[in-house]
C-alpha cells in the first residue's frame, strides 16, 4: 500500500515564468498543493525557489503523473 504522502502528492512541470523568473524555472518539476478556492480562479499552489508555497497562473503548468518509485525518490529528495 502506498504511503498517502506518495499517493496525494501532485507535480507539475513549469512551462511559463513570465514576470516571475526569480521564483520560478521553466522546466523545472514543482510540488502542487491541493487548493479548491485557486482553481476556481485559473491558479494553483506551488511550492516555488522561496520554498514557500505561493498561488501561480494554472497554465504555467502542465500537470504530470510520476510513477510511484520516482515520485517516491523525489518526495525524499526534498
Amino acid at each position: 500500500m502506498a504511503e498517502p504522502k506518495v499517493k496525494n502528492t501532485q507535480f507539475a512541470v513549469c512551462i511559463r515564468n513570465d514576470d516571475y523568473s526569480a521564483s520560478l524555472e521553466k522546466r523545472k518539476l514543482y510540488e502542487i498543493l491541493p487548493d479548491p478556492e485557486a482553481e476556481k480562479y485559473q491558479q494553483v499552489r506551488v511550492i516555488d525557489e522561496s520554498g514557500e508555497d505561493y498561488l501561480y497562473p494554472k497554465d504555467y503548468f502542465v500537470l504530470i503523473e510520476l510513477p510511484k518509485d520516482i515520485k517516491r525518490a523525489v518526495i525524499e529528495a526534498a
